[in-house]
């Protein structure tokens, strides 16, 4: 029988490889007990790979959604409240008028104008509400202040062109009206419904007759905000100034600021009442219609909300199942490795101390 010799060199070398691979194989094992799943997907899942990888992107992109609709759902909440206080400011001019009912007190008609007054400076603060850096009622032109503010600077040209068209219609009159108290009310009515409305009213979009209030007024446009909600689902997410209960707003406004307080009979002042009452009334239905379209939406993120949930637990079940490991025998086997490894530390440190010198 013949006997090799082996060198402790090459016992070291090899005993140190082994605790190359074991510590490699840790890493991997710490990963896959922390992550839950396996350190490398590619190598464990081979062709199933494309599988868990589509899995991921519709994750990630409902994910996305569900961030996007809580950014959604601020952007409504802020609207509604927004619309909330131009809808009880509007009642304030309503309460007003009723309780005003034609009267030709100077006491009562200042309180009014003053109340009227408050009540536009609130609707201009409302309808400029901005969010996360954006203008909820501007429509798509978020970047923009969708309104004037009539009582101040930014109104003069609303307030000249109210002025140009009431000194236009006084003289086309037969005789020309010279003073406020030659008003007829049948001339109030004509003034109100034929010259005012149509200066605040679009009388026939379609064929591209435009008030003055995109000039005078308004910067927003008629094109709401939407936002995609679910892969199928798009929203209005806010809405515009644009809105035709906006425009009766500033319309029952200007008139009961412009018109209450002016030297005018008692039948003419009823009129302005009346048409003040009619305006305000279509204004807070426009409000409310524009405030329950919002609603709808609000209740259609809730449940895009839920569907989502729902299909991001589904997915993240699919993906466990392709990707997960077993957590438990993942840290069993690394305790066994470095176990083994500790003991390689052991064999090395003694295989080193062989020399024959020692011997000697």
């Amino acid at each position: 029988m013949k006997t090799s010799f082996v060198s402790n060199l090459a016992v070291q070398n090899a005993m140190r490889l082994t605790i190359q691979q074991s510590q490699s194989e840790v890493v991997k094992l710490q990963a896959e007990v922390t992550t839950g799943r396996h350190a490398d997907v590619g190598v464990a899942l081979g062709g199933s790979t494309s599988r868990s990888l589509d899995l991921q992107r519709e994750m990630a992109r409902m994910q996305t959604l569900t961030s996007t609709n809580a950014v959604v759902t601020q952007r409504l909440a802020a609207s509604q409240g927004a619309l909330t206080s131009v809808a009880d400011a509007a009642q304030s001019i309503n309460k007003v008028m009723i309780g005003l009912s034609g009267s030709n007190s100077a006491d009562q008609l200042t309180i009014a104008k003053t109340e009227v007054t408050n009540a536009l400076s609130i609707f201009n603060s409302a309808i400029n509400t901005s969010f996360n850096g954006e203008f909820l009622f501007s429509g798509i032109n978020t970047d923009v202040k969708p309104m004037i503010d009539y009582n101040s600077a930014e109104g003069a040209a609303a307030k000249a062109a109210y002025n140009t068209a009431l000194t236009t219609f006084m003289g086309a009159q037969v005789p020309p009206l010279t003073a406020m108290n030659q008003f007829s009310k049948a001339q109030m009515e004509d003034f109100i419904t034929n010259t005012l409305e149509p200066m605040y009213v679009d009388t026939d979009p379609a064929a591209g007759d435009q008030s003055r209030w995109q000039t005078d007024w308004s910067s927003a446009s008629d094109q709401t905000m939407t936002s995609r909600i679910s892969t199928t689902e798009v929203v209005p997410s806010s809405t515009t100034a644009n809105s035709d209960g906006m425009r009766k707003f500033a319309l029952a406004s200007v008139i009961a600021s412009e018109l209450l307080g002016a030297d005018v009979s008692s039948e003419v002042r009823s009129t302005i009442s009346g048409s003040v009452t009619s305006y305000i009334g279509e204004a807070i239905s426009g409000i409310d219609a524009q405030r329950s379209d919002l609603g709808i939406s609000e209740a259609r993120v809730k449940k895009a909300n839920t569907s989502l949930a729902a299909q991001i637990k589904l997915v993240t079940t699919h993906i466990s199942d392709l990707e997960g490991v077993d957590t438990y025998a993942a840290s069993t086997r690394m305790n066994t490795l470095l176990t083994q490894i500790e003991t390689s530390y052991t064999l090395t440190s003694r295989l080193q101390q062989l020399s024959l010198i020692n011997y000697l």
